[in-house]
């Protein structure tokens, strides 16, 4: 229950969602819009930034999971 609630697993994949789409966003600007952002294709560098971070979240939620309740520590409603 408590791995439910980890904020890795949420923070892990909105990054890595939004990474995707802003990565293909990036792939696909068009020339107006890279002379915009003074010739850097900011579009795909944050996307694959965002990607980064987002999948390193995720990986460090599988290779550090989170410990499992004990049956005394559970809160009662």
């Amino acid at each position: 229950m408590n791995r439910l609630f980890d904020l890795r697993a949420v923070i892990g994949g909105l990054f890595t969602l939004y990474g995707v789409i802003v990565t293909l966003v990036g792939l696909f600007d068009d020339p107006a819009e890279i002379d915009k952002a003074q010739g850097v294709r900011i579009n795909l560098w944050m996307g694959l930034a965002m990607l980064a971070l987002g999948l390193l979240m995720l990986l460090w939620l599988r290779l550090n999971p989170p410990k499992p309740l004990e049956a005394g520590e559970e809160k009662e409603d």
